[in-house]
């Protein structure tokens, strides 16, 4: 399968010697209205977010997700890329979708049968995907219940690195290893350099990253990309701390 845009614009970043900043709104109706989504992406992209994603453990879906998704579109120039918590989380007015295989659920469901629901839909709307492994890691949080993980420790980083091989070996192009929103700290750097010596596709860290000097040091571990999202939501100045997180992850600072 062709690289599509959404894929180049980040290997291009990461052929420059940066890391990728993914910023991450939750599409919740709970947590977001329409109006503050499109405030949050407006921040994230006048920050210096590389992609923003739509995304989260359970999610929006439906009229909710499109409306949300077509009024951020309008306000940003960067591509607009789904973090999809089920088959229902996709919309035609995304650029691209993490194709995704929760790699280390004790449910085949996330493994393969979603994927297989879910890519006639990817395909009808000219969605972009992008062939990913998901790998959950302790504590796993929402995400690990949901997908029925059998949560992968963070103090064997050999099961790191032969889950991501494998990932590599079946032809995924991305691995995003997950602590699960709001986990106490991301994965260890040490597991990060392990993975990042044992295969050449571009890793992803999600989950627990609190600082902008814990994002630059796992950029510099081994990382390409990582995801912020709660500690942006909750910040009292996000336009701020989105700017002190793309520093960090593009190396500036």
């Amino acid at each position: 399968m062709k690289i599509g845009k959404t894929e180049k614009h980040i290997n291009d970043i990461i052929e420059s010697g940066s890391g990728v900043f993914m910023g991450l709104i939750d599409p919740d109706p709970i947590k977001h209205t329409p109006d503050s989504a499109v405030k949050l992406a407006k921040d994230l992209y006048e920050g210096g977010a590389d992609v923003i994603m739509l995304g989260g453990s359970i999610g929006a879906q439906g009229q909710f997700l499109d409306n949300i998704t077509k009024l951020i579109k309008e306000n940003v120039d960067v591509p607009l890329h789904l973090f999809p918590g089920n088959i229902g989380n996709v919309t035609r007015y995304a650029d691209s979708i993490y194709f995704m295989s929760l790699l280390n659920s004790k449910n085949p469901y996330w493994i393969a049968g979603a994927q297989i629901l879910g890519a006639p839909t990817i395909k009808k709307y000219n969605v972009e995907p992008i062939p990913t492994a998901y790998l959950v890691f302790e504590p796993g949080q929402t995400v690990g219940w949901v997908g029925e993980s059998r949560l992968l420790p963070k103090t064997k980083p050999d099961l790191a690195v032969i889950y991501a091989m494998a990932a590599q070996y079946m032809g995924m192009r991305f691995a995003i290893l997950e602590s699960g929103s709001g986990a106490p700290e991301p994965v260890p750097l040490p597991l990060v350099s392990a993975v990042r010596k044992n295969v050449d596709i571009n890793i992803v860290i999600a989950g627990g990253v609190k600082t902008p000097a814990q994002a630059g040091a796992l950029i510099e571990a081994g990382a390409n990309c990582i995801h912020v999202g709660t500690k942006i939501e909750d910040a009292k100045n996000p336009l701020e701390r989105i700017k002190k997180f793309a520093d960090a992850i593009h190396l500036k600072g």
